[in-house]
């Protein structure tokens, strides 16, 4: 019986070494297989269209009878910030084509849920084909920001969009737990 036992431990311990060196290189296979790092403008184009895609989302599901909604009267509203956010996106796409920045992001402006939404993903789309059309080369280009009037690449305004895009993000989810609802992004996926 020792014998027995001993015999297994050694045809495991033998198959086991046996498979390492195929394990090993399944691994080295898909060190090959890894993408390059994405260009400067690949990167800020992949953010831009990661938080664009959580923001549209929480747009078209936030509930319109809630779209006024504050969690304190001096807070903007669920679709102020929207707007607000949205707007922000022509402090790049406008200033990176050399022109003024809009300012027409007024809840006046946009009454409806539908008007909100559409005004959402016209922002993200056209920053979107704007980042595409500029290309790595275009991202360095330097312009004025509207806000400091400091002179900047287009690829840093574009991140520094990106990144305040980001906080409004925060900000909504908080509206939605304090509104007793969850965000898509915290539900279980399908």
């Amino acid at each position: 019986m020792k014998n027995y036992f001993g015999s297994m431990a050694t045809l495991v311990l033998a198959i086991g070494l046996l498979t390492l060196p195929a394990g090993a290189q399944d691994m080295a296979k898909k060190e090959v297989a890894r993408k390059p790092a994405p260009s400067p403008s690949q990167a800020v184009l992949e953010a831009w269209n990661e938080i664009g895609r959580k923001l549209i989302a929480m747009a078209e599901d936030f509930p319109e009878d809630k779209y006024d909604f504050k969690p304190n009267p001096e807070q903007r509203s669920f679709a102020e910030q929207l707007l607000h956010l949205a707007g922000s996106n022509d402090l790049f796409t406008d200033v990176a084509q050399g022109r003024k920045p809009a300012d027409d992001e007024s809840r006046a402006n946009y009454k409806t849920k539908a008007d909100v939404v559409a005004y959402v993903k016209k922002q993200f789309a056209d920053g979107a084909a704007l980042i595409k059309a500029k290309g790595d080369r275009g991202m360095n280009d330097v312009v004025t920001d509207a806000e400091s009037q400091q002179r900047t690449r287009v690829g840093d305004l574009a991140w520094g969009v990106v990144e305040h895009c980001g906080e409004h993000y925060g900000q909504l989810v908080v509206y939605y737990r304090v509104a007793g609802l969850v965000p898509p992004e915290s539900r279980p996926k399908k």
